[in-house]
């Protein structure tokens, strides 16, 4: 196989000698054929497999026209929203419409639907209604069960009931569409296949699933707080790939039916799977239109791991890549760093090698493998469980190996990073090491917050685990004889966050000379711890209440104590100030 495209047209099928395609992946992201984008990856998976494969990236939704572009697939449809939440690649934390959408040509925004999967699903059952859909990516792991939904503020059902599609794949899905293909292939009915881990189906008898638990009902955890919480905490309890028990939860008289997670993927299969024959690049179609903008991020940059064992409560990573971290072998990085330093468009830089924690590459716990992660404590919170083995050694091994690569001159590392995990002996080599040659200026991390109620609320470690960090990294870089600079990512209006600790941040900030120019207002994604303290003012494992800030004017006061010398926030600031009795730190602030 070379490295071409996969087809978008009816005329690329005929080029490959093809009368027909297995299978076509509808997505709300522009095509670009690189490990970074979702349908890529399931589309090279199943190529890899031998299941003829085409794309129909951002289609008109508006008919069913575009949708029957490439013809009826033999197989399936596979639709993904793409590799971001349709709703959150669409409005900001203030419901507003964003400007810009980097994962479509020219940035261009409109070119996907609000709440892609239902719609494109709609059109496809118009298009081909005797055609399994099979619904897939983030958007699909966010709203697999009934779920809180911010943008309508009210519960929704699962998105496999609304779509009224066949299938739902959550995780990365890999495994599970394969087996789901080679299972259609043989000639089973989409109706029959009830035993794939990381799916979720609807059925009318659930007799067959004979150990489940059963969550409280969508009718229940719409009109109920509590059973909303319950509901969340048994899902969230049965994450763990090796224990988990199939979940059902009553829709109406139907059920919805959730399979426990594929079980991680070895590092010889992660390898496989990001050495397939991408093009890496975005389709030559956008080239009139400016390209691809958010690709330019990954274009020289390499995945080394995924999965992250943080859990911090307001990410959807616990949720679609799990808590068991999954790493590459060192061979198959230098391999794939081989061919992009071969590229024409590389200029001797890789951007970035990591995942969803940069300083987890090859982390490791004797547990993971035969029991999974635990369900009592967790493995960073309060502090770095004792059986989590940290991989720096392998990862300033494999970077050392990067850097040896004919064609490469740097190789840095542009992902965040775990400062909780940089504050002891054993790190600080490897601190020492990335300050010397694979930090490229600015250090990525997230203190999120100064108020420790809050920090454990999201599940963070302390505050003084930050500031030990600091520390650290400035000794380091006084050893290393460089100047570094840290880019601290910090959460506004997170639930448990009320003016007074908004106030204490900003004067936490400005005795550090810290004024943030970017801030990230909360959203409370589907699912996520977060977003059920953010829905029922009520933590679910502790039973505690939570104080909420959800009206925009107080959300827009926190964030100008934040970026206290802003001076378009100073009305805000001065409001917020005065309602607290406390205005006359006004000119503390800004001064």
């Amino acid at each position: 196989m070379n490295n071409q495209f996969l087809p978008i047209t009816l005329d690329d099928v005929k080029k490959r000698g093809w009368s027909g395609l297995d299978v076509v992946i509808v997505t709300g992201d522009a095509y670009v054929d690189h490990p970074s984008y979702g349908a890529a990856v399931i589309g090279r998976v199943l190529e890899s497999n031998g299941f003829k494969v085409g794309i129909i990236a951002q289609p008109d939704w508006r008919s069913p026209r575009d949708f029957q572009k490439l013809g009826k697939p033999r197989l399936f449809f596979g639709v993904t929203s793409g590799n971001v939440d349709s709703m959150v690649a669409h409005y900001t934390a203030n419901k507003r419409e964003r400007d810009a959408d980097e994962y479509s040509p020219g940035n261009k925004i409109g070119l996907r639907p609000d709440r892609a999967l239902i719609v494109y699903s709609q059109r496809l059952r118009q298009a081909y209604h005797d055609v399994p859909i099979i619904l897939g990516g983030i958007e699909a792991s966010l709203r697999r069960l009934a779920h809180y939904d911010y943008w309508d503020n009210a519960v929704r059902r699962s998105v496999l009931a609304d779509a009224k599609a066949d299938m739902l794949v959550f995780g990365m899905g890999e495994s599970a569409i394969v087996q789901i293909a080679q299972a259609l292939d043989r000639g089973e009915p989409i109706a029959d296949i009830d035993s794939v881990r990381g799916t979720v189906v609807i059925r009318k008898d659930i007799s067959f699933f004979r150990e489940h638990v059963q969550i409280p009902s969508y009718e229940e955890v719409k009109e109920n707080k509590e059973a909303f919480n319950k509901a969340f905490r048994i899902l969230y309890e049965e994450q763990n790939p090796v224990k988990a028990r199939v979940i059902v939860q009553k829709h109406a008289d139907r059920y919805v039916v959730h399979l426990p997670p594929s079980l991680p993927l070895g590092t010889e299969e992660l390898d496989a799977i990001y050495e397939l024959p991408y093009a890496r690049n975005w389709h030559p179609v956008y080239r009139s239109q400016g390209g691809i903008k958010g690709f330019e991020t990954v274009r020289s940059s390499l995945i080394s791991h995924r999965g992250c064992c943080g859990e911090c409560a307001f990410c959807s990573l616990y949720l679609h890549q799990g808590r068991i971290v999954q790493s590459r072998s060192l061979q198959s990085l230098v391999r794939e760093a081989r061919l992009l330093a071969q590229r024409k468009d590389f200029h001797g830089t890789i951007t970035d090698i990591g995942g969803p924690t940069a300083n987890l590459y090859e982390a490791s716990c004797i547990q993971w493998k035969e029991q999974g992660f635990c369900k009592d404590k967790k493995c960073l919170v309060p502090q770095k469980c004792k059986n989590l083995r940290l991989g720096y050694t392998e990862s300033l091994r494999m970077y050392e190996a990067l850097r040896k690569v004919p064609g490469v001159k740097h190789v840095f590392i542009g992902s965040g990073f775990r400062y909780d995990l940089l504050t002891d002996k054993e790190s600080e080599s490897y601190l020492q090491e990335l300050i010397r040659y694979y930090i490229s200026g600015q250090m990525k991390v997230a203190p999120e917050y100064s108020d420790d109620t809050v920090l454990r609320l999201m599940n963070k470690p302390a505050a003084k685990n930050y500031e030990d960090f600091v520390r650290g990294f400035n000794a380091a870089c006084v050893k290393v004889h460089k100047k570094m600079y840290l880019v601290n990512y910090f959460i506004n209006a997170h639930p448990g966050t009320r003016l007074d600790d908004a106030l204490g941040m900003a004067l936490y900030l400005k005795s550090k000379g810290m004024s943030p120019e970017q801030v990230q207002d909360f959203i409370p994604l589907p699912m996520t711890l977060s977003a059920c303290l953010y829905y029922t003012g009520k933590h679910p494992f502790t039973g505690e209440r939570v104080y909420v800030p959800q009206s925009f004017v107080e959300r827009k006061m926190q964030r100008a104590m934040m970026q206290y010398r802003n001076s378009r926030n100073r009305k805000l600031l001065r409001d917020a100030l005065r309602k607290m009795n406390r205005e006359h730190l006004f000119h503390k602030l800004i001064s």
